[in-house]
């Protein structure tokens, strides 16, 4: 929904002109989930609420009964770890795993919402977005009464950590281009570069699972970490050549499509849509956290606009159409 704004330019000869202002949204109603942690292997209960107009987005520990239990889904929140997206606030506490979920509110064009759950952990349910895009579809939005922002890309920004590089760059809609390198046969090199609007990001990587290597899984668990990982229900496991999780793949390239929806929900936590592109050569969570704060922290290297029916068309979450969305087992 959009409505019209007059604006009224200061010149030697009067003039005004109306400006098309697109308003946010939130979720109609509380949407719950069930389900258990990938790491903690915990059983947890995560509901989405409507929240009002310029709240933004953030996560609220029902278990904490004491002190603040609120941790805003905001990039300077990032607790940065390599193995998922886990944010905290000032008293410490922590919420993980955010990546996935965060991805499927900015896929879905959700702007604000409060997200309760009673455990540290986001439910992983089948290890992608689809089931929280389906959903927020199933539930709907509801319009509020204040503009859609996006923070707009004016200049290029890069950091690098071993061989891993991302980077912002100046577009005219929001692109995620991604590549990553195994050693194992069945993911081996794979590359991919999307827009993201019409519905792209439910209709080509919401499915797409978290995925590991076997070797990865037995150390992962060793040290206490993917206790809730399960192949074939939550994860995509990889040998060599060989696929072990029951039922195989979503998609041939179905890890770097994965590691694109991963990039858009970290890339959320800047806390309004970004307009630029985005390139990941294989690059995790921290380093996409440390994009964010090197682009903040860049004088010049962003900047917030209020978004027209036009610029809002080329950000993801409009054209999302239900049938688009993949129905999964």
């Amino acid at each position: 929904m959009f409505v019209w704004v007059r604006i009224q330019i200061s010149s030697k000869y009067e003039t005004e002109r109306y400006f098309e202002v697109v308003l946010q949204t939130t979720v109609k109603s509380s949407i719950s989930f069930t389900g258990k942690g990938l790491h903690s292997g915990e059983p947890v209960r995560l509901t989405i609420l409507p929240a009002a107009a310029e709240y933004g987005i953030g996560f609220a520990r029902t278990d904490v009964l004491e002190g603040d239990n609120l941790i805003p889904a905001r990039w300077d929140a990032v607790h940065r770890s390599p193995l998922c997206t886990r944010i905290q606030n000032s008293a410490g506490v922590e919420v993980s795993t955010v990546e996935h979920i965060m991805a499927a509110l900015a896929g879905c064009g959700v702007h604000n919402a409060l997200i309760e759950l009673d455990g540290p952990e986001v439910p992983i349910v089948d290890g992608s977005a689809v089931p929280f895009v389906r959903g927020i579809m199933q539930c709907g939005l509801q319009v509020l009464g204040a503009p859609v922002r996006a923070f707009e890309i004016m200049q290029t920004v890069t950091v690098t950590e071993g061989g891993a590089i991302a980077t912002l760059e100046p577009a005219d809609t929001m692109y995620i281009d991604f590549q990553i390198d195994f050693e194992d046969a069945a993911i081996g090199s794979q590359r991919k570069s999307l827009r993201l609007n019409n519905g792209s990001f439910a209709r080509e990587l919401s499915d797409s699972r978290t995925f590991c290597r076997q070797a990865d899984v037995e150390a992962m668990q060793a040290n206490g970490l993917a206790l809730g990982g399960s192949s074939g229900e939550n994860a995509v496991v990889f040998e060599g050549d060989k696929v072990l999780s029951p039922g195989g793949l979503r998609h041939s390239d179905e890890p770097v499509r994965h590691k694109m929806l991963d990039a858009l929900g970290d890339l959320a936590l800047a806390g309004a849509p970004i307009m630029g592109r985005y390139t990941g050569t294989r690059a995790g969570h921290s380093l996409t956290n440390t994009l964010l704060r090197k682009t903040f922290a860049t004088p010049g290297a962003i900047r917030m606009v209020v978004c027209d029916s036009e610029m809002t068309q080329r950000l993801p979450g409009h054209g999302l159409v239900w049938d688009e969305i993949p129905q999964v087992a």
